[in-house]
């Protein structure tokens, strides 16, 4: 099945960076270990799933308008704007009033950067047990540091300034905690990025199947080079894309085809098959397109613009 597949994919990865010996590792393995979590994770992601299907929310919360995911572009309101508080508490203690605004611009943009980032974790976590609890872990910080500023916050006003800013420093603290876990969830794990930045597909000119194998209007996935390519035979040629959906991985040979339009079977994304563009969310990422050409029995592909 497609998850199968990607969790190959992504313990291939954790097997590469065994060797790293960065001091916060033994925490982080700790939490990725922790199969307790496991049942709490699949019902709250199962729950987010079915609350947000696809369509013009999802599509709006994943960033396909944008053209990149919404989460942490938000993440920096949120955490510039408690971290500025607490500078101001230390270069400018007379400043109170902006460190309690800067309190609140964090404390209202915390719904939509929860919001997004719940969105996209839910479509990682059934294929890697270690995005969900990792994931998990990460929102209860998160949310903790949200406490802290919002006590912080009450605190200033009833007067207690020390207990505000001792409040803000620790919401702080979570909120570093917090972004440790998330950087780990997107540069380690690879949620977020575009799947297939890293491997756009072959600039020259390859065979990739023989023309007899590409019946009209089925969707067939072949690999040139060491790219997984789909390709489309209609009346208007062979029209090849990436393989790998850009979103979260999954092969788009086993979706559904609309005419030009496939569907990818794991979260729904959809690509037109002519150019890679993104029909429909949650995918952000365009698919890498190839130019086709058929000689001698044989089709050949090679990345468009290639040429």
């Amino acid at each position: 099945m497609w998850y199968e597949r990607v969790t190959q994919r992504t313990h291939h990865r954790e097997r590469a960076t065994t060797s790293t010996t960065q001091p916060t590792k033994a925490l982080v393995d700790a939490v990725e270990r922790a199969g307790a979590l496991d049942s709490p994770g699949k019902a709250l992601g199962k729950r987010l799933r079915g609350l947000v299907g696809p369509g013009a929310v999802k599509d709006a919360l994943s960033g396909t308008w944008l053209g990149h995911a919404v989460h942490p572009p938000l993440t920096d309101v949120v955490i510039g704007s408690f971290l500025g508080a607490s500078i101001l508490d230390v270069t400018a203690p007379s400043s109170g009033e902006a460190s309690e605004r800067l309190l609140q611009v964090g404390l209202l943009a915390a719904l939509p950067t929860a919001v997004t980032g719940a969105s996209d974790w839910a479509d990682t976590e059934i294929a890697d047990e270690r995005v969900r609890r990792v994931g998990l872990v990460h929102a209860a910080v998160n949310v903790s540091a949200l406490a802290l500023a919002a006590g912080s916050l009450i605190a200033r006003r009833r007067g207690s300034l020390a207990t505000g800013r001792a409040l803000a420093a620790a919401s702080n603290g979570a909120l570093g905690a917090g972004g440790l876990l998330g950087g780990h969830l997107s540069f380690t794990r690879g949620v977020g990025p575009n799947q297939t930045a890293f491997d756009a597909g072959p600039g020259d000119w390859t065979p990739v199947a023989d023309a007899g194998d590409l019946p009209d209007g089925e969707l067939v996935s072949k690999v040139a080079g060491e790219t997984p390519v789909l390709l489309v035979r209609h009346g208007d040629g062979v029209h090849a894309i990436h393989d790998r959906c850009s979103h979260r991985g999954c092969s788009l040979g086993d979706g559904e085809l609309d005419g030009h339009v496939v569907t990818c079977p794991c979260h729904g994304s959809q690509f037109d098959v002519r150019d890679g563009s993104v029909v429909r969310g949650p995918a952000t990422a365009e698919q890498p397109a190839f130019d086709t050409r058929e000689s001698d029995g044989r089709v050949a592909v090679r990345l468009q613009g290639a040429g």
